[in-house]
C-alpha cells in the first residue's frame, strides 16, 4: 500500500522556521522526483520546490532563497525547511511523489502551515 505522511506543520510567527517532513511507504523511492505543492484558501495549487531522484532543486520565485528541499532516500523522506516565513506563505502544504517516467504520481494528505502574529 502506497503511503505519504506529512508532519512538521503549524502556527509560526513571521520571521520564523518550520521543517516539513514526508514519509513515503509501498513506493520505490529512489525512481521518484519529490516535490512540495501549497494550496492557500481560494487560490490554485502551485508548486513551491522540486527535487529529482538524483538531487536536482528547484524553487519557485516565491520562496527561493527561504525554501529548501532534500530527500533522504535512506529514510524515503522528504523535507522542506522554510526559513524566514511570511504571512502569505500560509497554505496548506502536500508532497508529491512523481514516477520518473512520468507514468503514475501520488499525493500526501497535506499539512497546515499557518504564518501569523
Amino acid at each position: 500500500q502506497v503511503e505519504f505522511v506529512e508532519s512538521g506543520g503549524g502556527l509560526v510567527q513571521p520571521g520564523g522556521s518550520l521543517r516539513l517532513s514526508c514519509a513515503a511507504s509501498g513506493i520505490i523511492f529512489g525512481i521518484y522526483h519529490m516535490d512540495w505543492y501549497r494550496q492557500a484558501p481560494g487560490k490554485q495549487r502551485e508548486v513551491v520546490a522540486s527535487i529529482t531522484n538524483s538531487g536536482i532543486t528547484n524553487y519557485s520565485g516565491s520562496v527561493n532563497g527561504r525554501f529548501t528541499i532534500s530527500r533522504d532516500d535512506t529514510q524515503n523522506i522528504t523535507y522542506l525547511q522554510m526559513n524566514s516565513l511570511k504571512p502569505e506563505d500560509t497554505a496548506v502544504y502536500y508532497c508529491h511523489a512523481q514516477h520518473i517516467t512520468f507514468t503514475r504520481d501520488y499525493w500526501g494528505q497535506g499539512t497546515q502551515v499557518t504564518v501569523s502574529s
